[in-house]
């Protein structure tokens, strides 16, 4: 594993340490990746076990600052290729063909993604103070707006109404942001 002098580089973290930032940040993507190609709940938890167990026995050979989901992605395609084998004798819901198109669409739409998260994470930055603590508040685990609006003691109808203006604000922004990314 190429490390040294790497911008992704933790200074003194550990291959483990590296790793789990990387997969931590990563692990929604490909479980979302999985889950795409192989419908079932259970059977997509079980491949991303196994698909994170390749990952760290193969770590040594990902290169930090490259594409950590991209690489992760390939090891889960050959890990759903080798349950698909498994799966012959049953009834295979997908070509080859089917699962390289969904596939596709599935890095395409994961770097739109990103792209959009970005936006929103400059958008929020944007925000005057008192907005974007509203909006951290709201979106707390398990918070509520009711449970918001008894924090900061404002009315319920309040915090709705701040919150859809900063909805707004923000689907406006990104909007722009977008745009601007697109015409240069």
């Amino acid at each position: 594993m190429k490390v040294s002098g790497s911008a992704d580089e933790l200074p003194g973290a550990s291959d483990a340490q590296t790793f789990l930032r990387l997969y931590q940040a990563n692990e929604r993507r490909i479980y979302g990746f999985i889950l795409a190609l192989v419908p079932d709940w259970s059977e997509a938890e079980d491949l991303l076990q196994e698909t994170t167990a390749v990952m760290w026995s193969k770590f040594d050979q990902f290169t930090v600052g490259t594409d950590f989901a991209a690489w992760a992605m390939c090891i889960a395609r050959y890990q759903i290729m080798n349950y698909r084998k498994k799966k012959r004798n049953q009834r295979v819901l997908f070509s080859d063909e089917v699962l390289q198109a969904i596939e596709g669409q599935i890095s395409t739409a994961a770097s739109q993604l990103d792209v959009r998260r970005d936006a929103l994470r400059d958008c929020l930055k944007k925000l005057p103070e008192r907005d974007r603590e509203l909006v951290h508040l709201r979106y707390e685990y398990d918070a509520t707006t009711k449970s918001v609006a008894e924090r900061v003691g404002r009315g319920i109808d309040a915090v709705y109404k701040a919150l859809n203006r900063i909805h707004v604000q923000l689907l406006h922004c990104i909007r722009r942001t977008l745009a601007m990314e697109r015409s240069t």
